[in-house]
C-alpha cells in the first residue's frame, strides 16, 4: 500500500506536502488497492444497484462512503438504509434534523429511483475522482492527521466560504464540521470551554478572532488562497505549540529559550515569535 511521505510535522511538513503532493497522489491513486477500488465501483454502477445489493457490499459501500469523507462508517447499514430512503421521501426530515452535510450530499448523490441506485457514467466517473482524493487524504492522515485536518479544510473552505449562503449560515456550517471546526479552533487559540457557550455566542466569537487574527471582513474572504494559507499556518503553529515544539520545527532553538524559567515570554509571545519565523 502506497503511504504518503511526510518527513516533517507542522507547517513546514504542509509546505511540502502541498510541494509533492501531485507526484504523490499519482503513485497513490496508481496503487492496487486504489485502482482496483476505482475500477470495482465504477463496473458495480455500469447498471443501476439494488439497495440491499448497496448495503451489503461492504466494499462498494465504503468506496462510496469514502467520497464523501465518510469512510470506516460503512458498518452502519441501518442508519445508511435511513438516509437514502428518508431522503426519497419529500415528506421527511430527517436529514435536515440529522444536519449533516456530508451524509445530506451522500443522499442526493446515492438517491432511490424504484428501489435502485443508479448514476450516469459521467456522474461515476466524478466520484471515482472524488474518491482517490479523499482516500489520499485518509492515507495522509494515517501518517500525519493534522495533514489531513489542512487538506480536508482546504477542500471544504472553498464550499463553504464561497457559498452564496449569508454570513450566520456560513458561520454555522464551520462550526458544524468536525474537522473544519478543529482547524478553526486551533488556529485562533480558543479555550476548550468554547465549545460550551450558546451556538449564537460561539459563531459571534468565531468571527470576532477571524476578523481580529486573520485580517478579514467577511467570510468569504477565507476561499482566498492567501487567508486560507494563514489560516493553516496558524493552525500548525498553534498545534506545535500546543504539543511543545521538536527539534525539527523551525525556530526550535529560540523557542526553547522562551519557554524556558525567569525568560518573562508567555505563551502568547511564543506564539508570536513562532508565527515570524514561519514567514
Amino acid at each position: 500500500m502506497f503511504q504518503p511521505a511526510i518527513p516533517m510535522s507542522g507547517y513546514g511538513g504542509w509546505k511540502l506536502l502541498q510541494a509533492t503532493y501531485d507526484r504523490q497522489f499519482e503513485g497513490f491513486s496508481q496503487s492496487p488497492s486504489v485502482s482496483n477500488d476505482r475500477s470495482y465501483f465504477l463496473e458495480k454502477f455500469s447498471k443501476p444497484v439494488e439497495l440491499e445489493t448497496f448495503l451489503s457490499d461492504k466494499r462498494l459501500l465504503r468506496v462510496s462512503l469514502t467520497v464523501f469523507d465518510l469512510g470506516g462508517e460503512e458498518w452502519k447499514g441501518g442508519f445508511i438504509r435511513k438516509v437514502v430512503e428518508e431522503a426519497a421521501d419529500p415528506e421527511s426530515t430527517f436529514l435536515q434534523r440529522l444536519n449533516n452535510p456530508d451524509y445530506t450530499n451522500f443522499s442526493k448523490v446515492f438517491k432511490l429511483q424504484d428501489g435502485k441506485i443508479a448514476l450516469t457514467e459521467e456522474a461515476a466517473l466524478e466520484l471515482a475522482d472524488k474518491f482517490e482524493s479523499a482516500a489520499f487524504r485518509e492515507a495522509v492522515g494515517d501518517v500525519d492527521n493534522s495533514m489531513r485536518l489542512s487538506l480536508n479544510y482546504q477542500k471544504k473552505i472553498v464550499e463553504i466560504a464561497g457559498s452564496s449562503s449569508s454570513e450566520n449560515a456560513k458561520l454555522y456550517r464551520l462550526l458544524g464540521n468536525v474537522p473544519m471546526r478543529t482547524v478553526m479552533e486551533t488556529a485562533l487559540g480558543l479555550p476548550s470551554d468554547f465549545t460550551k457557550l450558546d451556538i449564537d455566542r460561539q459563531a459571534q466569537i468565531l468571527k470576532e478572532q477571524l476578523q481580529s487574527k486573520v485580517g478579514i471582513t467577511d467570510i468569504s474572504e477565507l476561499a482566498e488562497p492567501e487567508k486560507m494559507d494563514k489560516v493553516i499556518q496558524r493552525y500548525h503553529a498553534m498545534e506545535s505549540i500546543n504539543k511543545g515544539p521538536s527539534a525539527t520545527t523551525p525556530g526550535y532553538a529560540a523557542l526553547t529559550l522562551l519557554g524556558g524559567s525567569g525568560s518573562g515570554f508567555g505563551a502568547q509571545a511564543s506564539e508570536n515569535l513562532f508565527l515570524s519565523l514561519l514567514r
